[in-house]
């Protein structure tokens, strides 16, 4: 089974996201979900984000570094909006990855000092009507990701919902989140 490391989105380590998780550990997967924000959870997401800013989003994404520190090489590296950047991050940098799920969001890999290495296999998942997603340019540089990878998936799906995949939040949708499960465990399965 896969060993993963899971980033929470601008609202924190949500129930949605700590769910998340126990439905991968149920499957067999190791996984951990650090908490970036250190014990904070926001009702909104411009809270989280206004948080983020004061920490400074470089902080947020070296935190999520540091809880990869002292772990095995082989991970899976699973983001959430915010949480991509540490995960994306990790992958693209963090010799030995298995694989990166990166959900809601994409940066550019240039953002990270190179393109995105041909052996680590990559899952993007969003909303094609998903004002940060698609509105922001998230889904052109998934596009970039998916082109350059030997082993890419990109996934878009009907609405207009950022966070739509944690259950926690008024922006859930059931029947997208079911189907990201289904192909981040296939995905899983597959990489470990």
């Amino acid at each position: 089974m896969a060993e993963v490391l899971v980033f929470h989105h601008g609202h924190g380590l949500t129930a949605g996201v700590r769910e998340f998780a126990e439905h991968l550990r149920r499957a067999g997967h190791t996984v951990l979900a650090p908490d970036l924000y250190e014990g904070q959870v926001f009702e909104s997401l411009e809270e989280g984000i206004g948080y983020a800013e004061n920490a400074g989003f470089d902080t947020i994404t070296e935190r999520g570094t540091a809880a990869a520190e002292g772990l095995p090489a082989d991970l899976v590296y699973v983001g959430f909006s915010l949480g991509v950047m540490s995960a994306q991050k990790l992958a693209q940098t963090r010799p030995g990855a298995k694989g990166a799920l990166l959900i809601e969001a994409c940066v550019p890999a240039s953002e990270f000092g190179s393109a995105w290495p041909q052996d680590v296999p990559v899952q993007i998942h969003g909303m094609d009507a998903d004002p940060f997603f698609a509105g922001e340019g998230d889904v052109d540089a998934a596009r970039e990701v998916v082109g350059a990878a030997a082993d890419a998936e990109l996934f878009l799906y009907p609405g207009d919902r950022h966070l739509f995949a944690d259950s926690s939040l008024p922006s859930y949708d059931e029947h997208a989140a079911i189907q990201v499960n289904h192909r981040v465990l296939s995905f899983l399965d597959r990489v470990k």
